[in-house]
């Protein structure tokens, strides 16, 4: 197990359970488990998730972007949920860092 720490300061696990899982169902990531923690610990963007989760997301080049769905459960506690790569990128729901 690794621990990052959120934007937020948070503690934030990523267990052998959880990169089991997401290496299951998307054998492409299993190259990418230090960016997965580099995405929670320094993101280009934080977006607002489902609920009450949040996903960082890293940029990997042109249109091609690293999301790392966490959640915070408490100040002292949070864990990775899955992790995934897109081509898009919902600005919308982007909520750090905070536009002025």
């Amino acid at each position: 197990m690794d621990i990052v720490y959120s934007i937020n300061r948070v503690p934030i696990r990523l267990t052998e359970e959880r990169w089991d899982h997401i290496i299951s169902n998307k054998p492409y990531m299993q190259s990418y488990y230090e960016e997965i923690l580099e995405g929670v610990e320094s993101p280009k963007w934080v977006l607002r998730g489902y609920a009450g989760s949040l996903i960082a997301v890293l940029s990997l080049g042109k249109q091609k972007y690293l999301h790392v769905v966490y959640r915070e459960v408490s100040r002292d506690d949070g864990f990775i949920i899955t992790a995934y790569i897109s081509h898009k990128l919902n600005r919308s729901m982007i909520v750090w860092p905070k536009k002025s």
